[in-house]
């Protein structure tokens, strides 16, 4: 049986909001390679606040995105969606007019407070079938990941025109155009569900943070991001001080952004295809501690630093992928929302404790202070990661039946354990959604949609 199309209603619901992302994510990722050459001036200023002014947004953002999440269940999707992208145009028009480097940090701040994720993520999947809905958070999370690269580039680029006040003035106009596609071009579902693939389930908090491989995943994205935001506190500067003037440092960002997808994808696609996901994760880790240990030596060179820069986003795009696949698959079937719920908010906050830490090293031991804080850090991941267990390699899958009560769950879920290729069951009568994981290659697609459409049948 061949799987239906995505309809015209799920493709253009999938673009909206991957574009939404997108407006959002450029603009908080457009001042990293540019904001600490602009902080020196600032009245007031130190290494600490130029730091958090760079990573507090994540604080917000992480402190807010599951609160938020769980208001749009309550009053609706767009209208939470609408007043945080609100919240990030007012942030990034106080960061614009601000001429002090605390006003930048409350505006940095605020732009954070609009923290949409979760209820982007649960609207994505109240307009799309169960069927599709992976391929729908794949295009959101490519978007995620397309825009952090063209900041990279676009931020110098901007910067010699329009400045670091203009960028910040530009996010406020990417916020409104976004206010503009919900209103106008995302479609407003039929109805609000809770979807346990996307959202965090309270009731399911605490088994997800006590599970000791999911937690090392959680620990592992907030190393990264703050090695990353860390790092871009004191990257500019050493390309600037190595004799590379600022307007052209996206002649760097270019081909180490390019370059670094490009050789990463291999690895990407070895991981999942070969089996060898804990291996390859592994090998990004060493990688991106290879990486930081370099720039000790060779910051004070732009050449150096460009060789460098390149190897750690090989290894920096090969973890960003490699983690939230992980999760997938170490996440009971049914707790898959909660357990991408606390692996974002960990993310976010890594972000914030990487501006944070980053200043305070770069303030207290220099540019040298901060990469070695970094790479220590990263070591202490790589001895976690190496205890990993190997993760099994199962597909995430759901399915629309029809149950009544728990009983009729749970004969479900035997039924749909008799399946060729299911591993795993969940059936959540109040969804009316079983959630399964499977081996794909061996799945009896014939086989599930018949007992899908038996449970229907029979109630």
């Amino acid at each position: 049986m061949l799987p239906e199309h995505m309809s015209p209603l799920e493709r253009r619901a999938a673009a909206a909001l991957a574009g939404i992302f997108s407006l959002r994510m450029l603009g908080l990722f457009m001042i990293l390679p540019v904001f600490a050459l602009y902080a020196e001036d600032l009245p007031g200023v130190t290494p600490v606040l130029v730091g958090l002014a760079i990573g507090i947004y994540g604080l917000t953002q992480a402190i807010l995105q599951i609160p938020f999440g769980m208001l749009s269940d309550r009053i609706g999707r767009k209208p939470v969606i609408i007043a945080g992208l609100l919240l990030f145009a007012a942030g990034s028009l106080l960061a614009a007019w601000a001429e002090s480097i605390g006003w930048i940090i409350a505006g940095r701040a605020l732009q954070g407070a609009g923290a949409i994720a979760a209820a982007v993520m649960a609207l994505a999947a109240d307009l799309t079938r169960e069927e599709h809905r992976t391929k729908v958070m794949a295009m959101i999370g490519l978007s995620i990941g397309v825009s952090f690269m063209v900041a990279m580039i676009a931020g110098p680029l901007l910067n010699q025109w329009i400045g670091v006040p203009g960028i910040f003035a530009l996010t406020a106009v990417m916020a409104l155009l976004g206010i503009a596609v919900v209103a106008l071009v995302v479609p407003s579902p039929s109805a609000i569900r809770f979807h346990r693939d996307t959202e965090l389930e309270p009731a399911s908090l605490a088994s997800v943070i006590k599970d000791r491989q999911l937690l090392r995943l959680d620990g592992g994205v907030l190393v990264l991001h703050m090695a990353l935001t860390a790092s871009f506190v004191v990257v500019p500067l050493g390309l600037r001080d190595s004799g590379l003037a600022p307007e052209l440092h996206w002649q760097v960002y270019l081909p180490v952004m390019s370059l670094s997808l490009l050789l990463a994808v291999p690895l990407i696609i070895l991981a999942e295809r070969r089996r060898m996901l804990k291996a390859i994760f592994n090998l990004g880790i060493a990688m991106l501690l290879v990486s930081l240990l370099a720039m000790l030596l060779l910051w004070q060179s732009w050449v150096g630093m460009a060789m460098i820069l390149l190897l750690f986003f090989i290894a920096f795009n090969l973890l960003e992928a490699s983690l939230p696949s992980l999760v997938s698959k170490f996440a009971p079937a049914s707790r898959k929302g909660t357990a991408m719920g606390v692996y974002s908010s960990s993310q976010f906050f890594g972000a914030f404790l990487g501006g944070f830490i980053g200043g305070w090293s770069y303030g207290q031991f220099g540019v040298v202070g901060v990469f070695a804080l970094c790479a220590g850090v990263v070591a202490l991941w790589q001895l976690a990661a190496l205890t990993m267990r190997e993760p099994l390699y199962l597909a995430n899958e759901m399915l629309r039946v029809e149950v009544s009560g728990e009983g009729g769950a749970r004969q479900m879920e035997l039924q749909l354990m008799q399946v060729d290729g299911v591993r795993e069951v969940s059936v959540c009568s109040d969804e009316q959604v079983a959630y399964l994981k499977v081996e794909r290659h061996l799945l009896d697609r014939e086989a599930l949609a018949t007992c899908g459409q038996s449970g229907s049948n029979s109630n």
